[in-house]
């Protein structure tokens, strides 16, 4: 019976169940900005120059007489560069918000208790 306690104890900690939320949330956010990427901003920022080029699918770009596609490629990349600046944007967001909340830094004491630290510091000096 002690194994399960112990298992208990582990499974119930607050950093495990703090992480396994944030696992879910994040593999949820994931999703949401994937489709936000591919669905939205991708192809807004694809379709002019797919048709300049005469091309449905970025996935047609190859070098003529091989099979390597560097559109997929290019399609990656651009995927990760949104990615990167939309969560970029979000954590700058954030952090913004929780520098609003925070208290500022305590100030220096007071002329009064600066007064009273030197009184007790001469006080101390006393035999």
């Amino acid at each position: 019976m002690g194994f399960l306690k112990e298992f208990k104890e582990f499974a119930v900690k607050g950093n495990v169940v703090d992480l396994a939320v944030a696992v879910v949330i994040g593999g949820a956010f994931g999703k949401i900005v994937t489709s936000l990427v591919e669905d939205i901003i991708t192809p807004a920022i694809l379709t002019p120059a797919l048709e300049k080029a005469n091309l449905k699918n970025l996935s047609e770009l190859t070098f003529p007489g091989t099979a390597i596609k560097y559109g997929n490629f290019l399609s990656q990349v651009l995927s990760f560069i949104i990615i990167a600046f939309a969560l970029f944007l979000i954590v700058k967001a954030v952090n913004s918000f929780k520098r609003k909340g925070e208290a500022p830094p305590p100030a220096g004491p007071s002329s009064t208790d600066q007064l009273l630290m030197e009184i007790r510091d001469e006080l101390k000096k006393r035999p």
